[in-house]
């Protein structure tokens, strides 16, 4: 630990095991998820709410509770920071009093997934990968593309065959070496940790390594200080793999530790496809971890997750914040996008559209209360998607005028 983080080690998400920093590691040694642990009574010392302002404008502006041992270590394009834009007019439509919409899409990459990669390509580098390999629905391999140039060390992405052509694009833009697979993303993590002993790389696949869940807590922290100080009373959140669900959980235990928020939490809603919905059928059925789900039909690619690793994390932050878990269409979501920007113009992917769909539905049924405070969140801009969406355009030949 030093002045810069309060970083002290990691912990097994399953058995409380303790590991010492100064290594790579990816699983904790009985297979599950490994989450960081700060001196949060040291942070609070120089992390103070009120001193914000004069702070790096980005997430590394937390950098006592990330965990980078100093500045020079960073790997950075400027991510977080994003806006909390008030949606008056949804509001009008949707009959609600204080919606609000996260909008990741103005990271760096165009995602949410500058977040956790920024934090783990950091870490990787310090502690020595020179290689690192990640499979993906989309966005996260063409962060993990641009964070890996930026640090100047070598990239595989595999991606799935359906995912959208912009960030296979990305990925190769990026200086990465892309692999499409025929299958989906579980198809494309078998194949990276088939190969990554031989290879020499470092998995980054979701929650496979401890970092990129820091990064994306970041999401929390600004949500705190974007309200002054508050928390709204919902969060919608679209979940694939889970780990800004289960990071943003964890942080309001650090912010509350760190004196900025008292015990108070939102209610965390977890948001899925109908076509790919492991976590809502696990939480319908009162289970404690969730089934792979066969044959995803979703066109959505951020939802197209059969089979979550950090299921239990979770479906334990969705029962422990008296939340819920729903799933919705395609179409409710494409149908989403345009009432947001057609209202707002704000142009939500796909992802941030099953947010917007699953709010009017818990409305209807009077689990979200119409002036209660509510957060959705945007997780990529939808320019990434526009090969997936029909739009009636007219056509003109200037002769004819």
């Amino acid at each position: 630990m030093n002045s810069y983080s309060t970083f002290i080690g990691l912990e097994c998400s399953k058995t409380g095991e303790q590991f010492q920093p100064g290594g790579l590691m990816n699983l904790s040694p009985c297979g599950a998820p490994l989450l960081a642990l700060y001196d949060t009574e040291a942070a609070a010392r120089t992390l103070d709410f009120k001193n914000l302002a004069s702070r790096a404008h980005s997430m590394w502006r937390y950098h006592e509770m990330l965990p980078a041992p100093d500045e020079s270590a960073i790997v950075t394009l400027g991510e977080g920071m994003t806006p909390l834009l008030r949606a008056p007019r949804l509001e009008n439509v949707l009959g609600l009093s204080h919606l609000y919409v996260k909008d990741e899409g103005l990271n760096p990459t165009g995602s949410f997934k500058s977040r956790g990669l920024s934090v783990a390509v950091t870490m990787a580098r310090h502690l020595g990968a020179k290689k690192i390999a990640i499979p993906t629905a989309g966005n996260a391999g063409g962060a993990a593309a641009a964070y890996a140039s930026r640090a100047g060390i070598e990239a595989s992405v595999f991606v799935p065959e359906k995912a959208p052509s912009v960030h296979k694009v990305e990925c190769a833009l990026a200086g990465a070496d892309v692999t499409v697979v025929r299958g989906y993303i579980h198809h494309c993590a078998e194949i990276v940790a088939q190969r990554t002993p031989a290879e020499g790389w470092f998995e980054l696949s979701t929650f496979k390594e401890p970092y990129r869940a820091e990064g994306k807590k970041t999401m929390a922290y600004e949500l705190v200080e974007q309200l002054g100080g508050d928390i709204p009373d919902v969060i919608l959140y679209p979940t694939g793999g889970g780990t800004g669900l289960v990071a943003m959980w964890r942080a309001f235990g650090e912010l509350e530790a760190l004196g900025w928020i008292g015990e108070k939490r939102p209610r965390m809603i977890c948001v899925q496809a109908e076509g790919c919905a492991p976590l809502v059928r696990a939480y319908e059925n009162n289970d404690e971890v969730s089934a792979q789900w066969d044959n995803p039909t979703t066109m959505v690619s951020g939802l197209r997750a059969p089979k979550v690793l950090a299921d239990f994390l979770c479906l334990q932050a969705i029962r422990e914040s008296g939340g819920t878990a729903i799933a919705v269409s395609d179409e409710m979501m494409f149908e989403a996008q345009r009432k947001v920007g057609a209202s707002e113009g704000i142009l939500i992917c796909p992802e941030g559209g099953a947010c917007i769909a699953a709010l009017e539905v818990l409305v209807e049924r009077g689990e979200i209360g119409r002036d209660e405070r509510i957060v959705t969140f945007n997780t990529a801009t939808g320019l990434k998607y526009a090969d997936m969406i029909e739009t009636d355009v007219s056509v003109i030949d200037p002769l004819s005028i």
